[in-house]
């Protein structure tokens, strides 16, 4: 499980997506959220996932193929305000094509700071998964910077725009220092691919 990870390719548009036809798992966020790091700590790989200094520098639909069963669908970061206002509909509408061209999409996990409440930004996104019926996950990112206090009131602000979600059973703290969350994540992953 999870042995052969490889990068596929990045994708500028829907015309370039691979041939080759798989489920995919797609990972949505804000910019800066922590996906390239996510995907390498899944894996226990560091070099996976290319992670930028720059927010906003990935703007490319990036492609990793796991264990010949599945993709993994790393989407542009969403609301990097210093992106022009040009590439930022570029972006938006790149994603939407994705999402509404996409009949092999599996599960998206929506991943958001643990330190910050989720954004108009996530809401529209949730909105949109909502509309056309895509199963999702929350993925409260960067665990390991909150205080013991503070995880009640990262779930609290997350509940609070989004009822449906429910600690540990859609919703999971993940940490790509600590490993928080990662036997979750990948017992839900394997659940989906290798039962």
């Amino acid at each position: 499980m999870f042995k052969e990870q490889k990068f596929v390719k990045s994708v500028y548009s829907i015309e370039d997506i691979p041939k080759l036809r798989l489920p995919e798992i797609v990972l949505c966020g804000r910019s800066n959220v922590g996906k390239s790091s996510f995907i390498n700590s899944l894996f226990n790989r560091k070099d996976l996932a290319k992670i930028s200094s720059t927010p906003g520098k990935t703007r490319s639909i990036n492609y990793y193929e796991i264990d010949n069963k599945f993709y993994i669908v790393d989407l542009p970061g969403y609301g990097y305000a210093k992106v022009s206002v040009s590439e930022r509909k570029k972006w938006a509408k790149l994603i939407l094509d994705f999402f509404s061209s996409s009949d092999y999409i599996n599960l998206v996990i929506h991943i958001l700071d643990s330190r910050h409440k989720p954004t108009e930004l996530d809401v529209q996104l949730n909105n949109l998964l909502k509309q056309l019926n895509l199963p999702y996950i929350f993925l409260l990112n960067k665990s390991d910077k909150l205080k013991q206090s503070e995880f009640k009131q990262a779930l609290k602000g997350l509940t609070e725009l989004f009822p449906e979600a429910i600690y540990n059973e859609n919703t999971f703290f993940y940490s790509s220092l600590k490993g928080t969350g990662q036997k979750e994540i990948k017992s839900y992953l394997s659940a989906t691919f290798y039962s």
